[in-house]
């Protein structure tokens, strides 16, 4: 999802999993498969257009024995990560929330300035702002090399790598153990959960939390958010098998929390055995997955068909306005986008253009459909009839900053949870 850059490390050829993540049994099963797609955040600049584009499968199935949904098949993370595109200043509302949860993170922890709190996939700073503006230590882990100077000028520490038991050892070694480690929209990331959690457990100071927030799985199954399935995101959390996996390693779930960010999100406050027990949200949690039927295989095979209406009924819009000779193009190109433009197969012939407010991504083309993507300022410039709102989880934030688009009859295609046109 959108969001920072991490990993393992791992440096194993892309493959099939064979085993899931959680419990490592041979029982996943495919649900979903959205086709070959190519690395959703591996925009192109003009002269790598003419060059071949890797392009790898997309295949999403459950465990049957715990429940953890995942990839079938997965990419070596320094394909993805080493060099990234997306910042969560970007985005306003991502923003406001990161800095907010550092001013948490200090309240609810009652952190001082001799603690550490190390952020896993820290991208641009923006968590670690929050924390350092009340004096508290920060350490940035990040592996992408182009986003390390994008902290430089915070007081914020970084450590260019990835985040696994080897490197662990040696950031505990230089900056001691973390009061909190923190990974936001970066869990789903993780390839190798196992040895994540080893890592964890090394850097993580006595009576210490980790906080991780992602893209929760009950939301993405109420809103067929298909496109936040890319290669990435090898996990889709729900709260059992997240449970199941840290109790594996003597670390107890102690509270879960739903969020509205990103249309859905789960945040988990994780601790070791003995320093926290569940709380009430923890039970909440638990009791609402199972009515809405997360443990079950026929869940996710109604996903899949519903994937499949949503495909069908976003084409036939787009096809229509294209034969009335009306003039579409997109906004927003997180990754998400480049799942849904690859499974429609939309290319410049339907979207000629996509504006963005990243300018690490302004100038290049979206992988596999080659769309350019362009500032903002193009849409009043241009006055499209409409726009394809491939950032539909920010909806609230983009119609506010582009209400002169709309005050002047521009109208905005909201692909999901259902095609509608505002």
């Amino acid at each position: 999802m959108p969001g920072t850059a991490v990993g393992n490390g791992a440096d194993a050829a892309q493959a099939g999993r064979g085993t899931c993540a959680v419990c490592t049994r041979t029982a996943v099963e495919e649900f979903l498969d959205l086709g070959s797609t190519a690395l959703a955040n591996r925009f192109l600049a003009r002269e790598e257009l003419t060059r071949p584009e890797p392009a790898y499968p997309l295949r999403v199935g459950f465990c049957r024995a715990c429940g953890h949904v995942q990839l079938t098949e997965i990419v070596p993370p320094a394909q993805m990560f080493d060099n990234y595109l997306y910042v969560s200043a970007a985005s306003d509302t991502l923003k406001t929330h990161l800095l907010d949860l550092g001013d948490l993170l200090v309240e609810r922890h009652r952190l001082t300035s001799t603690d550490l709190v190390i952020d896993i996939g820290c991208n641009d700073g923006t968590l670690l702002s929050g924390c350092r503006r009340h004096g508290v230590r920060a350490l940035g882990v990040d592996p992408a090399k182009n986003l390390a100077e994008l902290t430089r000028h915070l007081d914020i520490e970084r450590y260019v790598g990835y985040f696994n038991s080897r490197t662990a050892e040696e950031i505990a070694r230089r900056w001691g153990q973390a009061a909190v480690v923190t990974a936001t929209n970066t869990f789903p990331h993780i390839q190798d959960l196992q040895d994540f959690v080893v890592a964890l457990d090394t850097v993580l100071a006595p009576g210490g939390v980790f906080v991780a927030e992602m893209h929760y799985l009950v939301d993405l199954l109420d809103q067929c958010a298909f496109d936040t399935i890319y290669h990435e995101h090898v996990s889709y959390w729900a709260l059992r098998p997240m449970q199941a996996l840290f109790e594996r390693h003597g670390m107890t779930v102690v509270d879960a929390e739903r969020l509205p960010l990103h249309h859905g999100q789960l945040r988990v406050s994780v601790k070791r055995k003995g320093d926290g027990a569940a709380g009430p949200r923890v039970t909440e949690v638990q009791r609402m997955e199972e009515a809405r039927g997360i443990d079950k295989f026929h869940t996710y095979e109604q996903f899949a068909r519903e994937t499949l209406r949503i495909k069908r009924e976003l084409r036939e819009q787009l096809d229509a306005l294209r034969a009335q000779g009306k003039r579409v193009v997109g906004y927003g190109a997180p990754a998400k986008a480049n799942t849904l433009l690859s499974f429609l197969q939309i290319g410049p012939e339907t979207v000629p253009y996509i504006v963005d407010r990243s300018a690490l991504k302004q100038g290049l083309f979206t992988p596999q459909t080659h769309i350019p993507v362009v500032p903002p300022k193009r849409l009043l410039q241009d006055q499209p009839d409409y726009v394809l709102l491939l950032a539909w989880n920010f909806v609230d934030e983009i119609l506010l900053q582009q209400a002169e688009y709309v005050r002047r009859g521009g109208k905005f295609i909201i692909p999901l949870p259902q095609v509608k046109i505002v």
